[in-house]
This record gives structure tokens, sequence and C-alpha cells, in this order.
């Protein structure tokens, strides 16, 4: 279960290829694909293991700070599909 309280990473399984959406996420343990939306998203997840906990990296995100919950609701949805998992 995703916590955002405690810290977070991108699967070291997980590559990302830029688009001008965001970003495509393929992960080549269970070959399963994923869209980040957003380039904040991506830039979210790709500073997820500068941070103490997820919280703190999205308190330091370039997004809006109304789109916070849209974030962490992304990021619920890329730990389960194992795109990002704790470190």
């Amino acid at each position: 279960m995703f916590d955002p309280d405690l810290p977070y990473r991108r699967s070291p399984d997980v590559a990302l290829r830029p688009e001008p959406f965001g970003a495509l996420a393929y992960h080549f343990g269970t070959r399963r694909l994923s869209f980040l939306k957003s380039p904040e998203l991506v830039e979210l997840v790709t500073a997820l293991d500068a941070h103490p906990d997820v919280r703190t990296a999205l308190a330091a995100s370039s997004g809006p700070r109304a789109r916070h919950g849209v974030h962490l609701a992304a990021l619920a949805g890329l730990a389960e599909a194992g795109t990002i998992e704790p470190r």
C-alpha cells in the first residue's frame, strides 16, 4: 500500500522514455508499460530518491500545488504497478 510519508524511488527495473506529454515507463521485470502524463510527474518520479519521503519531494517539485492530489493519486498507481517502490 502506497504511503506518501515513506521514502520511495523509481524501480531499477524501470526505464523512462521522454515524450511530449511526459514519459513512458517500461518495467523490464513485469513488461508493464505506464504513462506519466505530465512533465511535472516525470520530474517528481525522477526526484523521489533525493528526498526523505514523497511529501517532501512533492513540496520541492515545480508542479502547481493545486495538482498535488492528482500527483499523489498517480504515484499510488505507479507504486501498484511497480514503477516506483519503497526505499
